[in-house]
């Protein structure tokens, strides 16, 4: 078998517009890991945004990984262990803080909370975009009076919310600003993420190749957002849904049918199944 490794990202790929895996799709992501094959989750999401996603996959039982924060952080589903972590330096949060509000736009993080759960801490008067981010994950939110007094703890990213067209000029001010700093990116028009420099979804599955021994062309990666570029050229193949962004499906060496119309599925039967045995 040519291909060892499947990463996946979740929103727009893996579920369909419901949120759902849909059945086949799930039995094929089974068994592929029950004949010993490596699926891994590679999403924006917080961690705890990927636990209702992990466990229908039974990710835990495989021994397979969960990579979150675009790359900021893996973690080993077999025991919930942290295994790669990288934070954006506290010395640059006031500076983000402060750009953001100049431009007018949301800004939130994630903390752990006293259950062990993460919840979104938001900065600015909750907008509908991080509604949208709270409902996506399945956790809780809520706005600080004080943002930087409040967040003493350690930050994996940074996600600002906005109208996508303010957006993309902002994104392009900020990567200016924070150039050799900070990674500087939109995964949707209406979220503009933060992440530590150097820290991507393809970096991330480097080091987890590293780890396992593999290598970049035993793998295959599917994405639609504009955060999944980087995997995707990256991997042996890079694979696009259909309903991904056009700049994406540029990346990309092949494009599945959408996420509506099981396009992970697809790629499953087209270039893993067909070459077992």
């Amino acid at each position: 078998m040519k291909y060892r490794m499947l990463v996946l990202d979740i929103d727009g790929t893996l579920v369909n517009s419901q949120k759902e895996i849909t059945p086949d799709t799930l039995n094929a992501l089974l068994a592929l890991q029950e004949q010993g094959f490596y699926v891994v989750i590679a999403t924006g999401r917080p961690t705890a945004g990927v636990r209702k996603v992990a466990e229908t996959l039974e990710l835990s039982k495989y021994g397979n990984y969960i990579i979150s924060y675009n790359g900021s952080r893996i973690v080993d589903a077999a025991d919930n262990s942290i295994i790669y972590n990288r934070e954006i330096p506290s010395a640059l949060i006031p500076e983000i803080y402060s750009a953001a509000m100049a431009e007018g736009i949301g800004m939130m993080t994630y903390e752990v909370g006293s259950d062990g759960l993460e919840n979104v801490i938001s900065a600015t008067p909750i907008d509908d975009y991080e509604r949208l981010e709270a409902r996506i994950n399945d956790i809780d939110i809520s706005q600080v009076d004080n943002f930087l007094s409040y967040v003493n703890f350690p930050i994996n990213k940074v996600l600002m919310t906005g109208d996508g067209d303010k957006l993309e000029k902002v994104e392009k001010k900020f990567a200016e600003k924070f150039k050799g700093c900070l990674n500087v990116f939109r995964s949707e028009p209406f979220f503009l993420e933060i992440t530590p420099l150097g820290v991507d979804k393809a970096t991330t599955i480097d080091a987890l190749l590293k780890q396992l021994s593999l290598n970049k062309d035993q793998i295959i990666c599917c994405g639609d957002g504009f955060n999944d570029i980087t995997m995707i050229k990256y991997a042996g193949l890079g694979v696009a849904m259909e309903n991904a962004q056009e700049k994406v499906k540029k990346a990309a060496n092949y494009i599945t049918a959408s996420n509506d119309d099981d396009g992970v599925l697809k790629v499953i039967n087209k270039f893993i199944l067909e070459k077992v045995g």
